[in-house]
């Protein structure tokens, strides 16, 4: 029913799959570690304003001293336009991250890409 030449090449062909699916599992190890540490910070156009961002949301709200000059509510402002900017960066360093390591036209690239972008924007 099968020759050498048959079991050889389905041997070869398993041999390939296992590789394969090993790179893959690789990949994806390293794009949740890469993913986890990831931080990104954006500063307020007059930089007052410093939001640091991670994969969990923000990390972190620096207020520079001239704060304290301005109404509370051009403050919120300032807190959320940078938040935003941040979330931006964020989304675009993920991607960057994404296509690295498990390529953005993967079926997880385009799974982690789009999460990305409907949470961070």
């Amino acid at each position: 029913m099968f020759d050498g030449d048959d079991l050889d090449a389905a041997e070869r062909r398993v041999d390939e799959w296992e590789t394969g699916l090993s790179e893959r599992a690789a990949a994806a190890r390293e794009l949740a570690t890469r993913l986890a540490d990831l931080s990104v910070s954006a500063k307020s156009s007059d930089g007052l304003v410093t939001v640091r961002v991670n994969a969990s949301g923000m990390a972190g709200l620096e207020l520079a001293e001239g704060i304290r000059q301005r109404p509370a509510t051009e403050t919120a402002e300032a807190i959320m336009a940078t938040l935003r900017k941040a979330q931006g960066a964020l989304t675009v360093a993920a991607t960057r991250v994404t296509e690295e390591t498990v390529g953005a036209e993967s079926e997880t690239g385009k799974a982690v890409i789009a999460a990305y972008r409907v949470r961070h924007g």
